[in-house]
């Protein structure tokens, strides 16, 4: 509701020209919300707005903005203005956007930043993407070694605006050496005349330039700090990364690992300013992959018509048999993908998880075995030896896809593969083929087809 007034109050003022009042309503708001107020308007209200707004708060209005609404912006800027735009950019968040910009933006936008932000930028950029390295930021305070308290608070004063965080400084020996850490809280208590390297903790916890992205968010998970310092082959500290920077890449990849299990490739762009046929590209690939692989279902189905024809009654319950496996291996893959992500499952625990998991189906396909059988019996009224072969598939059905949903993304991490990719589509299509297989073996065995 607070929202939908600000909102109206902005385009009130702005209907009335009212620029001075605007440019004072909006220096009032969080730079998050006003990026929010912003994508509401149109195109030529927003740029406007952004137009209005003081230098350094629009360079963080900026930032929050998504990737399509900064390019409008930043096309309809003079090459000074958009200069100017980068160099009041935090460098992550300057990456960000440039990695997202058509290559003769970059060249237009790199060509207008001043000297020491475009040789950062350039830096940065060299980094391969979604590593550490990409997405640090090269704002941080750093501290020599030899310095006293009272000098380390005047270097921060110095530079601490220009910085993504003052609340950890780090402390670099002669040849830039990352050697130790101190928080501010220590150098606010500390006495002045106290020498840096007394006072700094030295178990240092960095990042290479060339993890990857995930197994950084790991660390943060793991250790729980605010920044990371990021150091490169020599341990020279080069930048660190924020708990901020974190969050947006677990929803990164969250929102990619939920892509590839529904069989779509991932997309960066906000569902709403997809277009029909963008989004018809990211689907259409795995529903044919897909439809292809399904035909081996029917191939099985037509290999056993002669059998059908005389049980009739066995076709009613093949959904039921293909579904349930399918929701079974679905249940575990999402499980095992999930603590595959969070470092909780590696290759040595494979036994152990398939000892689990074959206890668990167990228990599962008896429990729906016996709930059917009753069905079978008192609903449905077949014959016997019908009921023991739908409950008997049944608890195959369920073991296989438990194991099949364990196994394939395990399969996949271990060779490479993005372990979302064999969730539930593809095991679904596995599973359903060995259901029927089975199926139709426990049908000749037991009913004499």
């Amino acid at each position: 509701m607070e929202t939908r007034i600000e909102l109206q109050e902005l385009k009130r003022l702005l209907d009335a020209k009212q620029y001075t009042n605007l440019r004072q309503f909006l220096d009032e708001l969080n730079e998050a919300d006003i990026a929010a107020l912003m994508e509401e308007l149109e195109t030529e209200d927003m740029r406007k707005v952004y137009r209005i707004l003081p230098k350094d708060l629009a360079a963080d209005v900026f930032s929050y903005l998504e990737t399509d609404y900064q390019e409008d912006i930043i096309t309809s800027l003079s090459d000074r203005e958009a200069g100017s735009v980068m160099d009041n950019l935090m460098a992550d968040d300057a990456v960000d956007f440039l990695e997202e910009m058509p290559a003769n933006v970059v060249e237009r936008l790199l060509a207008n930043a001043n000297p020491e932000t475009r040789q950062a930028l350039n830096q940065l950029l060299r980094y391969p993407e979604d590593s550490a390295g990409s997405i640090m930021t090269v704002e941080y305070v750093s501290l020599k070694e030899n310095l006293t308290v009272d000098q380390a608070i005047e270097r921060i004063r110095a530079v601490g605006l220009d910085s993504e965080t003052i609340n950890i400084c780090y402390v670099l020996d002669a040849r830039r050496e990352l050697v130790g850490t101190v928080a501010l809280r220590y150098l606010l208590l500390s006495r002045g005349e106290e020498i840096i390297s007394d006072i700094m903790h030295e178990n240092v916890i960095s990042i290479h330039t060339l993890m990857d992205q995930e197994q950084v968010a790991a660390q943060f998970k793991k250790y729980d700090f605010t920044a990371m310092p990021v150091v490169d082959n020599e341990n020279r500290l080069v930048g660190i990364i924020t708990v901020d920077d974190i969050v947006d890449i677990l929803e990164e990849e969250t929102t990619e690992d939920m892509e590839k299990m529904a069989a779509i490739v991932p997309s960066d762009r906000p569902y709403m300013r997809t277009s029909v046929f963008e989004t018809y590209q990211k689907r259409i690939p795995w529903l044919l992959l897909l439809m292809v692989s399904a035909t081996f279902t029917g191939a099985i189905i037509a290999s056993f018509e002669e059998a059908l024809s005389v049980y009739a009654v066995l076709v009613a319950f093949i959904p039921m048999l293909m579904d349930t496996g399918g929701n079974a291996g679905g249940q575990v893959s999402v499980t095992i993908i999930r603590g595959l992500s969070l470092g909780e499952i590696g290759y040595r625990d494979v036994p152990r998880i398939m000892w689990k998991e074959i206890r668990v189906a167990l228990l599962c396909g008896g429990t729906l075995a016996a709930a059917n059988f009753v069905k079978l019996m008192l609903l449905d009224r077949v014959g016997i030896l019908v009921a023991f072969t739908v409950c008997l598939t049944l608890v195959a059905a369920v073991l296989m896809a438990m194991l099949v949903g364990c196994l394939l993304p395990i399969g996949a991490k271990k060779v490479g593969f993005d372990p979302a990719v064999m969730a539930s589509p593809f095991i679904t299509t596995i599973v359903d083929a060995l259901s029927l297989l089975v199926y139709f073996k426990f049908a000749t065995v037991l009913l004499g087809i």
